[in-house]
């Protein structure tokens, strides 16, 4: 593969400057946490649940960050529903530049708007998927690798923040019973498979489980 030499010419549209793409991910990545914190406050969502969600964030470099929220939004796709990535770029762009003539600048670079708009979307849809295999259900993440094996009747992700896909359970259906299993590609057991159903509590412990006229907290 051969690479295009920069030129004078060229040099706008094919110079990455790292500073600038560090910063507007960083000034992106501020954005897209507000969104989620709107969407919480338009009581769509767990209050309870995104404060620990947030207290985590604060802690966080801009990249754990940056995969924390697509985990988020995998859970909950609702919280962009009816989000424009090229606002959340203008917004990061605008924090970014020191000046208006530089934003306008880069705004009106096509190349350069597209190759952050890729970026946002590379960065935070990241959607992991239920398949079925000989009618039994599974899930793979969005790179295509199997993370829970398709051999549940009935599968559930859960919508909880306190970590994210790979560590929090989920719910599932084996033989007509009720358990609990990690999406750690192992299929780890958490819960046997007991139970007569299983529901999701707004607050640890997370789970309320049944088994006859018995209720159990998991």
């Amino acid at each position: 593969m051969t690479m295009e030499k920069i030129t004078q010419e060229n040099f706008d549209s094919m110079y990455v400057d790292s500073i600038e793409v560090q910063q507007i991910d960083k000034f992106v990545c501020a954005e897209m946490s507000r969104q989620i914190h709107r969407y919480i406050k338009g009581m769509s969502g767990r209050k309870c649940i995104m404060e620990k969600f947030e207290e985590k964030l604060s802690g966080m470099t801009v990249p754990e960050k940056e995969e924390a929220i697509a985990r988020y939004i995998d859970l909950n796709r609702k919280a962009i529903s009816g989000l424009d990535f090229k606002l959340v770029l203008a917004r990061a762009i605008a924090n970014y530049c020191d000046t208006f003539d530089y934003m306008l600048h880069l705004v009106n670079n096509k190349q350069k708007m597209e190759y952050y708009l890729h970026r946002i979307r590379d960065k935070y849809i990241q959607y992991h998927e239920v398949i079925e295999v000989n009618g039994k259900f599974g899930i793979r993440d969005h790179k295509g690798e199997i993370i829970i094996k398709p051999q549940y009747d009935f599968i559930r992700t859960c919508y909880v923040y306190v970590d994210d896909l790979v560590t929090m359970p989920i719910i599932a259906q084996k033989d007509g019973k009720m358990g609990l299993v990690l999406p750690d590609r192992k299929d780890t057991v958490v819960a046997d498979f007991i139970y007569d159903d299983i529901q999701l509590r707004d607050e640890p412990p997370y789970f309320e489980a049944k088994k006859g006229k018995e209720k159990t907290l998991l």
